[in-house]
């Protein structure tokens, strides 16, 4: 365990006017607040902080980030208070260590809507101040390299899936490709053993079989540059296990067949050489289409900033060459925390500076704007997923401003990415001069302007056309309002007529003493409930007046207020066991889950009406679905319920295996299956040589992740040649 001394001497090392006073009182502060207290470990409970301010001090953070971090968990877990924080060392400590507290006390519930509204929280306080974010992810980080400790799987597999799902990604928005890769590789871990020691035992197998490989292209390079005169630094660095993983997953490919496991870093001094370096690599080798990117002058939204491209000649095999100066290398490596060593953190308060970081982050401020127009904490919650984890493209407005949206992105995501009013009242688009569909989906380099109207409102239909979770939060905030009203209109309608028919007429006043018999806070939410057919305007004129009430249940009841039920729409109950979870459909019609292409949750889906059998569901790529091109009528717009507990339902999907015929082959198939939470519900051969056989497998899987992650992990095996899904 870390002294106190060695501390300060690690702060003063980066930080010549660090408190060390400051630094003294809080060491001493959480050590005694903490006291006895272990860890699942047996350690004492006082290491985690200190090694959560050691983690902070790597990067070089303010003294007041370290004393956060000691400080972190004292007001959750000892007798201290955030008043005693805030009289002990200032204001500024005590809201940074609230505002970590209040996210821990929500990790301890593992229901969805508190992990949503923990990362709710964990916005807004990062918004003020990213070092909150800083600290969390260091403590995160802690958490995870003892998480062995941890005795229930269930809470292993819980904090792993967390850490994959928000805090992994957060690492890579504000730069910290460190701490990032190893939240992701720990959490891999836990999640996929098999799949990550297939991959290690591979890498390992390549690295002996391809050393010289890489020494020679090192050596080339390097020759490469002297013959020019330039003075670099060149290095190889390996991809990690999961990233690895995860572009097998996207491109159905083996470990052997990746080109980019391992790519070249040139550092040169200035930004001009590094386009001088750039020409030079281009002058002597071919470029693989498509691989170059200028991220120097478009840097990516969490300022990372390098040339990537991609050559065929070095070797004899196909390269990845980075290039950047040694500030990009700092900035791409610690990320927002390396801004710190570029500032002089002597010159006046740090605070300031952090403020002003925060700022710097767009995308922060989009994720706030998805926050006020989601619903529910849940909604939010996968909006902010969406936008962490996909790939950008870098548009332009006339202006020449720069908007990095999501891959697949169109010029509606576009419109809201520059203004949400834009994007409300966004009639049209051009492409590089060009009048475009909004449903064009956005390259890099496209310069987009679009047209607006007055009298425009989001359409039902963009929602299918957006990928950006701003988009998608503001367009249902929008509809869920117009459909609002328009339930009001239809609920006051319908009141109107039913005192008309009394001989009363309707007053907003005398609508207010019932509201709570409706558990409606203001007339409109009665309104709208009547809208919804949930009350009947008989069921308000039994209360308002009952002597005047002309109904059968009012001359029996004689209006009695217990009398009254609310008319709720019930849903259909239907067989647990050989349910579907498709939303879009008429309560209570038939659905079935084709046989020909075993569609799975995840999966684009749409559906085929049958006369007498109701609605099949088949995967938008299905062949079968070529029979049914002339019959459009029979073509129903489905989706997958986002709400549906699909715990309790056997999903099965197909894959079409080839083994290598050895033995053990099967086995070590049917073990990698099980290991990744696969059950195999059917196997048939279909073809046998000396060499290999081919089957059929049927699999019980929870949905297209799942199954996608059992082929990824089936790929990394030796025995395994292909693995393909059945589409048809």
């Amino acid at each position: 365990m870390m002294r106190q001394y060695e501390l300060v001497e690690k702060v003063r090392a980066y930080d010549p006017s660090v408190d060390e006073d400051a630094l003294n009182r809080a060491y001493v502060f959480a050590m005694k607040a903490h006291g006895n207290q272990k860890r699942a470990s047996g350690d004492p409970y006082f290491s985690h902080p200190l090694e959560v301010a050691g983690i902070l001090t790597n990067y070089h953070l303010d003294t007041a980030s370290i004393i956060t971090a000691l400080l972190h968990d004292t007001v959750e877990d000892t007798e201290a208070t955030s008043q005693q924080i805030a009289e002990l060392f200032g204001e500024e400590i005590a809201q940074l260590v609230d505002g970590v507290t209040k996210l821990t006390q929500l990790e301890l519930q593992s229901n969805r809507a508190k992990q949503a509204e923990n990362f709710r929280k964990l916005l807004l306080a990062m918004s003020r101040d990213i070092r909150v974010l800083l600290v969390k992810l260091a403590d995160r980080l802690h958490n995870m390299r003892t998480i062995e400790h941890m005795s229930k799987p269930e809470s292993r597999r819980r904090i792993a899936h967390e850490t994959m799902d928000i805090y992994a990604p957060l690492a890579e928005r504000i730069g910290m490709h460190d701490i990032k890769d190893e939240l992701e590789d720990r959490a891999f871990r836990e999640l996929y053993p098999d799949a990550r020691d297939s991959i290690v035992r591979r890498l390992e197998f390549l690295r002996t079989e391809g050393k010289s490989i890489v020494e020679s292209v090192l050596e080339e390079l390097r020759k490469l540059f002297a013959e020019a005169g330039m003075e670099v630094d060149i290095a190889g660095r390996e991809k990690s296990p999961y990233s690895i993983w995860r572009k097998m997953q996207r491109t159905q490919s083996s470990v052997e067949q990746l080109s980019d496991i391992i790519a070249f870093r040139v550092i040169v001094p200035s930004v001009p050489e590094c386009y001088q370096a750039l020409g030079i690599v281009h002058g002597r080798y071919r470029v693989v289409p498509g691989r170059f990117k200028d991220y120097i002058s478009t840097p990516k939204p969490n300022g990372y900033r390098s040339l990537h491209t991609g050559v065929l000649g070095l070797a004899e095999h196909r390269i990845e060459i980075q290039i950047r100066t040694p500030e990009m290398h700092d900035v791409a490596e610690r990320g927002v925390a390396a801004h710190w060593v570029y500032k002089d953190i002597g010159s006046g308060p740090a605070s300031n500076a952090v403020r002003e970081e925060s700022k710097q982050y767009r995308w922060l401020q989009e994720l706030l704007e998805i926050l006020e127009n989601a619903a529910a904490p849940e909604d939010f919650l996968a909006h902010t997923r969406m936008e962490m984890f996909s790939d950008q493209v870098f548009c332009f407005s006339p202006k020449g401003d720069v908007y990095s949206l999501p891959r697949g992105s169109t010029p509606i995501d576009f419109a809201y990415a520059v203004h949400t009013d834009i994007g409300d009242k966004c009639v049209g688009a051009k492409i590089n001069g060009r009048n475009m569909p909004l449903r064009t989906q956005l390259q890099n380099g496209d310069q987009v302007e679009i047209l607006i109207s007055r009298n425009q409102t989001p359409s039902p239909d963009w929602e299918k056309l957006v990928v950006t979770g701003k988009a998608k939060a503001r367009i249902r905030r929008v509809l869920r309002e117009i459909e609002m009203r328009q339930y009001v209109d239809l609920g006051r309608s319908i009141l109107d007529k039913a005192f008309g028919r009394i001989e009363e007429n309707l007053d907003d006043e005398t609508l207010k003493p019932v509201l709570r018999e409706f558990h409606a806070e203001t007339v409109d939410d009665l309104f709208a409930m009547l809208g919804q057919g949930i009350y009947t305007g008989r069921d308000v004129v039994r209360l308002v007046h009952p002597d005047k009430d002309d109904s059968a249940d009012g001359r029996k009841s004689g209006g009695s207020l217990f009398s009254l039920r609310r008319r709720r729409k019930l849903p259909i109950e239907a067989d647990s066991k050989h349910s579907v979870p498709i939303s879009g459909l008429t309560p209570g019609i038939a659905v079935h889950l084709a046989k020909c292409c075993y569609p799975l949750p995840g999966d684009r889906i749409v559906g085929i009406a049958t006369t007498g059998k109701g609605v099949t569901i088949h995967t938008i790529d299905c062949m079968t679905l070529e029979a049914f091109a002339d019959s459009p009528e029979r073509w129903v717009d489905v989706s997958w319920d986002p709400n549906a507990d699909l715990a309790s339902e056997e999903l099965v999907s197909r894959l079409n295996v080839t083994l290598v015929n050895e033995p053990g082959a099967l086995a070590e198939m049917a073990a990698t299956i099980a290991g990744a939470q696969g059950n195999i519900s059917n196997l048939k051969f279909t073809n046998r040589t000396p060499d290999f056989f081919d089957m059929l497998v049927d699999i019980e899987v929870m949905d297209a992740k799942h199954l996608n992650a059992i082929e990824t992990t089936l790929r990394s095996h030796g025995s395994v040649r292909s693995v393909e899904r059945v589409r048809s």
